[in-house]
């Protein structure tokens, strides 16, 4: 089997199965790499070229990194030859690393920095309702009803649904740029200057803004915990931020009870009870 062949047979059947993009990209360039850096056709590759590969290239990347790697190769070679070549390689254990959190202060700040109107605009939505990064660059014209002040998130990770507050201070400059795009018989709510709007582009805005900002490691998800975080100091029920991030499990929205400061200093030491 040719490498083309190999790589297109998991493209279709990734597609088919209704998976991301994020995981149809990944699990293509996973694969892709392999192939080019064991220089062998698909069916020769063993996993002895896996772990060869991990060494090399890859044992310097974050556990999450190699996991994904793994899972991808192991999706490829079920899939065309019926065999697991991942079987006899040990995964890593997953860091648990707390997700980087702004304060509002520092939010003010990195917004502060947005001088373009359209990006602020993309920015503030963004942690105002704590949307992935994805959400916002597929959110839809008919999503929004400003009438009811409410939108609607479809299909997001995991295939959800969501419904979402349109913030207040936000309806006038939301139901303008709505305007513009209904003007332009566009269908989403944000595009760039060649079409649909890309999450690399908004991550770039929010970075190049975040340095000019003196803030370091933002980005664009940064905003999504901030939002979980600040709401956990208002003393917002977790149940209810839940919802509001779309998690299927609560012990996902649990972290956020780790990396809140402002809850961490409410809580006394035994000893002021003496």
């Amino acid at each position: 089997m040719e490498n083309e062949e190999f790589l297109k047979k998991v493209e279709t059947e990734l597609k088919i199965s209704k998976n991301s993009n994020y995981t149809v990209r990944n699990y293509l360039s996973s694969n892709k790499a392999l192939l080019e850096f064991s220089q062998k056709d698909p069916e020769s590759i063993t996993s002895e070229d896996v772990k060869l590969f991990l060494a090399e290239k890859l044992s310097e990347n974050a556990s999450a990194s190699i996991i994904l790697f793994l899972a991808a190769v192991k999706y490829a070679y079920l899939l065309n030859f019926g065999r697991d070549i991942t079987r006899t390689i040990k995964r890593p254990k997953k860091e648990k690393r707390l997700p980087n959190v702004l304060s509002k202060e520092e939010v003010k700040k990195l917004f502060d920095e947005l001088k373009n109107s359209k990006s602020r605009l993309m920015a503030s939505l963004m942690y105002a309702c704590g949307f992935r990064v994805s959400e916002l660059v597929n959110l839809k014209l008919e999503d929004l009803n400003f009438q009811e002040k409410i939108g609607h998130v479809r299909q997001a990770k995991g295939k959800k649904d969501r419904i979402f507050n349109i913030p207040e201070f936000l309806i006038e400059d939301l139901e303008g740029q709505s305007n513009i795009q209904k003007n332009q018989n566009e269908i989403y709510l944000f595009v760039g200057r060649s079409g649909k709007l890309s999450t690399r582009n908004l991550q770039k805005i929010i970075s190049s803004a975040s340095k000019r900002a003196g803030l370091n490691n933002v980005h664009c998800h940064t905003l999504r915990h901030s939002f979980a975080t600040h709401l956990l100091e208002s003393e917002v029920d977790i149940r209810k931020i839940q919802e509001l991030l779309g998690h299927a499990d609560l012990s996902t929205t649990q972290i956020y009870t780790q990396v809140s400061t402002e809850e961490i200093k409410k809580i006394k030491s035994p000893i002021e009870d003496f």
